[in-house]
Formats: C-alpha cells, structure tokens, sequence
C-alpha cells in the first residue's frame, strides 16, 4: 500500500489551526467581513483596486492629451480607433489586470511605475509601441497619485456617500413632516423644560446634517500634474517651447478637477483636509441623533418593531434593544477617529515631500466605509420605529409646571399694559412650581387667583402642557 503524505497543516504559536493558511481569504477587518455588503459600492471608488484603476485611466488620459495637443514634437493626435483602444485599458480593467498589477509590482517594488509597465505592454497591440516613452512622460509618482485619489474620492463622495446620507437626510424630514404637531416635552439639562413637538425636533436635526450636505456637496476637489517639485523643470528641459501651465491646467479640469497651480512634490491636500472635517462633522450630528433616539427609545416615547425571528438578549426573551443605534455610534467614532486623523496629517510634508500621506490616504475608503455603515443602520433604525404618542401625552400631563414659564410671561405683559397686581411674576411661578410637582387643577387655581384681565386668564385657563408648543408646528416648513 503506497505511502499518503498528509498535507502540512498550520498552526498558531497556541496550536490551533492557522486561519490566515485557509485556502479562501479570511477578511482582518469588519468591512470587508462582516459588514461587507454595506460598504461594497465604496470598493469601486476607494480600494487598492480602484486606487490602480483610476492610476491606469489618468496614464492613459495623459497620453492621449499630449497627443491630442502635439505638445512633444513627432507625437501627434491619435485615431479615434487607438484613443478608444487605449480607454479599453481602463474600461476593461478586471481581477486578471489587478493580478498582473501585482506581479509586475513583486519585481519593480514600486505602485505607479507597475501601472507604466501594464500600460506600455499593451502598447503594441494597438499599433502605437513609439509611443511607449510617452507613458508618464514628465510625471513624478504623485503627479499621478494626487489625480487619482481625487478622482476615487470624488466618485466616492458623488456617487455613494452623498446619495446614501442625503436619503438619510429625506428619511429624517419625512418624519418630522409626519410628527410636526406630536406633542412633546422638552428637557434641557435632562429636566422638564417647555414643551415642543417631535417633528420640529427631527426638524432641527435634518437643517443641521442638510447644512453639512451643501458643503460636501460644494467640495473643490484639486489636483495637479506638474513634475518632481511642482516646478515643470523636466517639462521644459525636454520641451522647453510648451506652455506647461496651460497643457497641465487643461489636462487636469478634463478630469472634472480644479487645477492646484501652487505645489511641491505633492498636491497639498488641503482641500482633502476640509472635505473630511465636512464629513466628521455630519457624523458627529448623526451620532448626536442616535443617542437622542436612543434615549427616546428607553423612555419609551418610541416602540420598536420586534423583527421576526431575531434575539435581542440571549437570556432575556422579552428584549428589543436599539442595536441599529448603537451600531452607528461606534461606526460614526471609528470614522471620526480616522477622518480626523487625514485631516490633521495629510496637510503635512517635510519640505517638498515625505511619505506619511501614502500610508494614511490608503484609509480613506475605511473612513467612508464605517461613515456609510453608520447611515445604512440609522435608516433602517428609524424605519423600525413607531411613535408612542400616549406615551409623549402622558409625560407631559404629568407636568404640567412647565406652563410657569408662559404664566410669569403673560403677567409680565399684564403689568405693562397696566393690570395690578403682577409683581414679581418670576418669584411667584417660582414658589409654586422649583421642584415640585403641579397638576391641572393647582395650576388653574393659581391662574384664577392672579386677577389677570379676563382675556388673558381665559387665555392661559384653556392652555396645556400638550398646547403649549409655539409655532413649533410651523418651524417644521423650514425643511421645505
């Protein structure tokens, strides 16, 4: 009987198995494990992938511009015919292309001079192998880095993040539009303050993340394509009779970029810094939103749908916890925490370069990534919800000493029209209600026993903690 040769097996220092030597790739981190589905569309924008992606189409966009312009002397306009072949580099870029990448990357040790080789290989087949040369012609590494994150960011930001939140953002003033006349009590420094309704808060929560929307939204996202110190010193030693300004400001805004015509070796990120800050701050008025939510659910001024089948304790049957909610927090963090790191590191290089942006701009896409989980839970948090309107009406017929406020305001306004005997308005309400708990009948009392004019105490008899709102209803309109 022949010999078998067990297949060597893995293992940890521990002596378990080694799960990194599983045949399939086992993911480090949650968003690419985990959560993966929720973050898929950012791959397409802001992985290694993308990032080698978008590096083939500036190379190849740069090459048709210096043809389609003639600015090096024997290197004129291509056919329509070799152009298009040359976008199919870009169009047709797939796993086997990423795969080649790496391999030609194993030998040269360096990214973007394994994306000159993957072009200049395919070079001959479209009939222009003269042109080889062309390829990365006058460009330092960064020249093609800058323009390429700013178009994985600006796919990104446009096609994935925007949309995501501004739904979000729908989703929130579709609910203040439908609680807008909810009753609720306030509470300022967690105590009974004057009321409001539900709507006009939601309100003020979707103005504040629409604010942050309109700003993303107005990004300037800039590049630049202009040599080793951003002073086109090979450009015009090569071609010294080419207005370099022009072709690199041209060639640029073609991208759908804003030309950065001030540099060093790098394009100085600033506008990635601001972008980002943009962000952070509609986490952090997101994150601000779920504790509320949070805290809503545990008064119980919202019920949760129980979702069929899932646990929410693994000993306590009857739970139905804000999980969604809890989520985002931590979701909204985590990207806070990197998103403020880029913003803090990335606007500094020693002297005319260092390398420290490479390493931090390769977390973009985690960034975006925990930001875009964050929203996806929120929605589906929010639709889980149902208003628990008895609940928000009996909060507020158990206090009904927030009406102090309105009382000592109508006595104010009784002793400048010249009623006796509202002095000391504010000390008054003050002795009746620090404190202390009033009901309906105490405060109608101590409105009858006032001596306002008739109007004003029919006026303030017929008012209720559940009527005493303002305009709140109407500020709600502001969303439109």
């Amino acid at each position: 009987m022949p010999e078998t040769v067990a297949a060597a097996v893995t293992r940890t220092p521990s002596g378990r198995l080694a799960l990194a030597a599983s045949p399939e790739p086992i993911a480090l981190g949650p968003l690419d494990g985990r959560y993966q589905s929720a973050v898929a569309p950012l791959v397409d924008y802001l992985s290694e992938a993308a990032l080698n992606r978008d590096r083939v189409a500036v190379e190849v966009e740069w090459l048709i511009h210096l043809t389609n312009n003639s600015v090096l002397p024997g290197a004129g306009p291509l056919t329509a015919d070799q152009q298009e072949k040359l976008r199919d580099i870009v169009t047709e870029f797939d796993a086997a292309a990423v795969t080649e990448l790496a391999e030609i990357e194993a030998v040269t040790v360096h990214d973007v001079k394994a994306v000159e080789y993957y072009i200049g290989r395919r070079l001959p087949a479209i009939g222009i192998e003269r042109l080889t040369a062309l390829v990365h012609f006058g460009c330092t590494s960064e020249d093609i880095n800058n323009l390429s994150y700013a178009l994985g960011v600006k796919g990104a930001v446009e096609d994935v993040w925007l949309p995501a939140a501004s739904g979000l953002v729908a989703q929130i003033s579709a609910m203040a539009e439908e609680t807008r006349a909810v009753p609720m009590l306030s509470r300022t420094h967690g105590q009974p303050a004057t009321p409001t309704t539900l709507g006009k808060e939601l309100a003020v929560t979707a103005h504040r993340l629409r604010r942050q929307l309109d700003r993303v939204s107005k990004t300037q996202y800039l590049g630049k394509i202009n040599g080793a110190t951003g002073t086109y010193a090979a450009h015009v030693a090569s071609v010294p009779g080419a207005d370099w300004q022009a072709v690199s400001q041209s060639f640029v805004e073609s991208l759908g970029l804003t030309w950065n015509p001030l540099t060093t070796q790098i394009e100085s990120h600033d506008w990635q810094a601001e972008l980002y800050a943009d962000v952070a701050r509609f986490n952090r008025i997101l994150h601000n939103l779920c504790t509320d939510v949070w805290s809503y659910i545990s008064i119980g001024y919202f019920r949760q749908i129980p979702v069929a089948g899932a646990t929410g304790s693994s000993t306590m049957p009857h739970k139905v916890n804000p999980i969604r909610f809890e989520n985002a927090e931590a979701n909204l963090e985590i990207s806070n925490g990197l998103l403020d790191t880029l913003g803090a590191t990335l606007v500094t290089s020693r002297w005319q370069r260092d390398l420290t942006d490479s390493s931090s701009q390769r977390n973009i896409g985690v960034a975006f990534g925990h930001s875009l989980l964050a929203i996806s839970n929120v929605a589906k948090g929010l639709l889980a919800l149902n208003v628990a309107e008895d609940v928000l009406a009996a909060d507020l017929d158990t206090n009904w000493e927030v009406l102090g406020e309105a009382i000592q305001m109508v006595m104010r306004a009784e002793a400048i029209a010249g009623v006796k005997g509202m002095e000391n308005p504010y000390e008054r309400l003050k002795d009746l209600t620090r404190g202390q708990r009033v009901d309906a009948a105490r405060m109608q009392e101590f409105v009858s026993g006032l001596g306002l004019s008739p109007e004003a105490e029919a006026r303030l008899l017929a008012l209720t903690p559940g009527k005493y709102t303002g305009i709140a209803e109407q500020l709600v309109d502001h969303l439109r």
